[in-house]
């Protein structure tokens, strides 16, 4: 099991919100208004990790030890909203979500692969990690700055916590299970290492996740702005070509490396997704082309 030891892992650099967190630090001449209302959108969001915890619970439910180590990820992800909404209560109450504001972006996910939302979130994190370093850059405030920093940290360590049960489903789960999961990341590894052919920031917030609520399917559609993460990371934090492709490299050295194959573009990485929906198809005795479309 990976959960014991992930949880001692993290148990010993967790950070605590009331004596690890600068407060005396704060500068009200240094933060905005615009600044504070991107920390409150921040937070809102950090608050989908309920619905994706539930998700991850439902789809999971014959993996204990991944199940388990959503107690330590959830605990986790829920401070993050947490401690930007204490930021808010302490030097910007106005600006504190209210309780229907958060609750509106609960919602039940579909089911979904769970290889696939793995990948998924793994990545998720990689991105949340150069966001959260570019909006401690860009903000101006101390204390904020610090705290981008600490969520920025905590984001790399998840990702690397999604890395290992990424590992185990490659090496410890038998062969067709190892061709599936190869499969699974190098589908999801293409969609979020193409921005440059999307129209959207990707992210787990900002996938379609509800057939049943065309128009609001994602976590970004039910914010209180749902256009304010484009502006933030285009008019805001900067987040551009430059960045992304530190996320793109990131992420394809990280699967060159769980996959022992040399991933250097994302044509590379379609180039295996390939190969690999055809080795899976010679061992199931399917069509090649649907593996391909259905990614398993």
């Amino acid at each position: 099991m990976l959960y014991p030891e992930l949880f001692k892992q993290m148990e010993k650099v967790r950070w605590n919100m009331g004596t690890d967190i600068p407060w005396d630090d704060f500068d009200a001449s240094k933060l905005s208004d615009e600044q504070a209302h991107t920390i409150k959108m921040n937070a809102i969001t950090e608050w989908a990790a309920l619905p994706a915890v539930e998700m991850f619970l439902r789809d999971n439910r014959g993996d204990s030890d991944f199940s388990a180590f959503m107690s330590v990820w959830f605990f986790e992800e829920q401070k993050h909203s947490l401690v930007m909404m204490e930021y808010l209560r302490r030097f910007r109450p106005e600006m504190v979500p209210t309780e229907e504001e958060l609750h509106k972006i609960r919602f039940d996910f579909d089911p979904a692969p769970e290889l696939e939302t793995l990948m998924l979130h793994f990545c998720g994190e990689i991105r949340l990690t150069h966001w959260y370093t570019r909006a401690a850059e860009w903000h101006t405030e101390p204390v904020i700055k610090y705290i981008y920093k600490v969520l920025s940290r905590d984001e790399s360590r998840h990702a690397g916590a999604y890395q290992q049960y990424m590992r185990r489903a490659l090496t410890d789960r038998g062969e067709e299970v190892s061709q599936k999961a190869r499969l699974a990341f190098s589908k999801v590894g293409v969609l979020m290492t193409s921005t440059s052919r999307t129209s959207q920031p990707l992210h787990p917030t900002t996938i379609a996740v509800s057939k049943s609520e065309p128009t609001l399917n994602t976590v970004q559609s039910r914010m209180p702005e749902p256009e304010w993460l484009e502006h933030w990371l285009n008019n805001q934090i900067r987040f551009d070509a430059t960045y992304e492709n530190k996320v793109a490299t990131n992420i394809l050295n990280k699967l060159s490396t769980l996959m022992d194959h040399s991933f250097a573009t994302v044509k590379d990485l379609s180039r295996f997704r390939k190969e690999m929906a055809t080795k899976l198809a010679n061992t199931t005795g399917s069509d090649p082309a649907l593996i391909i479309a259905q990614g398993a």
